[in-house]
């Protein structure tokens, strides 16, 4: 059976981004303003992400920021998408988390990735001795599971708060590497297409077909991370998406900066090569009006089946921001 967009779930992702002229500060009041507005438009969940040692996003310390969101709204779902958990003592996500979900019952989304997150300098400096921490991550994830069951109360090592709490925990994917994992735990997967779509439909493959059904989940889930800029013209919307595109310019370099403003075009500002390269990245972007999106997203639907999708938007103007995740909310016929 077709899947029609106005019949799943619609999401955020917000890196917390900061842009030229502003701090973090500035960044985390909008993200509250934003998770307000997004929240009495119908959005499902506000997922803030682990970043380390990059100017332009400002959610190093994640589990704060999901808290400041949670804290300034009222029913939204708000998680992390996610916890890069090699990074962390999986005792400490779970007390972490078992806080947030005490503080905010039947709210709180705990996403998980093995990556660091950072570059691998910078890894070095949050793991130390555990560098290799990565190939733990299956058996890290099963240790964090078991500190909030129900049953660990019998544990010499618990955690308070946290055991015995309803966290629903997703696995995340960039690549296929963890799409057997999800799927042998029986968990949800988030894909984050919006940066890495190479993999992304093998990835969910593999997923699917080899899910085992769990006390978590009864059948696959798949969540996908899409870049969107939304406008009440497609261009509009095109120039908008120029400080996207100097964004990724800057990945693609080394030479990161804050988001920059738009820009008439992007000719003169990257080479081929660079543009190549951003592309591929950018691959699952969808950029232009109201009708434009709606008809891309549902092309996309089509050829994914995906049971959700999240929308990330660097837009440089906070109220041409609000507008796209608002007229996304209406392509998704809310």
């Amino acid at each position: 059976m077709k899947k029609l967009l106005n019949t799943i779930p619609y999401s955020v992702l917000d890196l917390a981004t900061v842009i030229e002229g502003k701090t973090p500060a500035d960044t985390f009041k909008k993200s509250l303003d934003l998770a307000r507005h997004v929240e009495e438009w119908g959005y499902n969940r506000y997922w803030l992400a682990e970043h380390h040692n990059m100017i332009s996003v400002a959610s190093s310390a994640t589990s704060v920021v999901i808290g400041h969101i949670a804290g300034g709204t009222k029913k939204i779902r708000v998680g992390a998408g996610g916890i890069m958990l090699p990074n962390h003592s999986p005792l400490v996500i779970a007390e972490q988390f078992g806080t947030l979900a005490s503080l905010f019952p039947d709210r709180i989304d705990l996403g998980l990735g093995r990556a660091p997150g950072t570059d691998q300098l910078t890894a070095a400096a949050i793991r130390g001795e555990r560098i290799n921490a990565a190939q733990d991550f299956p058996g890290d994830v099963l240790r964090l599971q078991a500190y909030l069951s129900p049953d660990n109360h019998r544990s010499s090592v618990r955690a308070i708060p946290g055991e015995g709490l309803d966290i629903p925990i997703w696995i995340l994917g960039s690549s296929t590497d963890s799409a057997r994992l999800a799927a042998a735990l029986g968990l949800p997967y988030a894909f984050a297409s919006h940066f890495a779509p190479a993999q992304f439909l093998t990835a969910i493959n593999i997923y699917r077909q080899n899910f085992k059904p769990s006390e978590y989940l009864e059948a696959p889930y798949v969540l996908a991370c899409v870049n969107v800029v939304a406008a009440d013209t497609d261009e509009e919307a095109n120039k908008l998406a120029t400080s996207l595109y100097q964004l990724f310019r800057g990945i693609v370099t080394g030479k990161r900066r804050l988001l920059q403003p738009p820009v008439d075009s992007m000719e003169g500002i990257w080479t081929d090569y660079e543009e190549e390269q951003a592309g591929q990245m950018l691959a699952c972007t969808f950029t232009g009006s109201k009708e434009t999106i709606k008809e891309d997203l549902q092309q996309f639907l089509d050829q994914t089946q995906v049971d959700e999708i999240m929308a990330t938007s660097h837009i440089f103007d906070h109220g041409a921001r609000l507008r796209s995740y608002e007229l996304l909310a209406e392509a998704f016929g809310r």
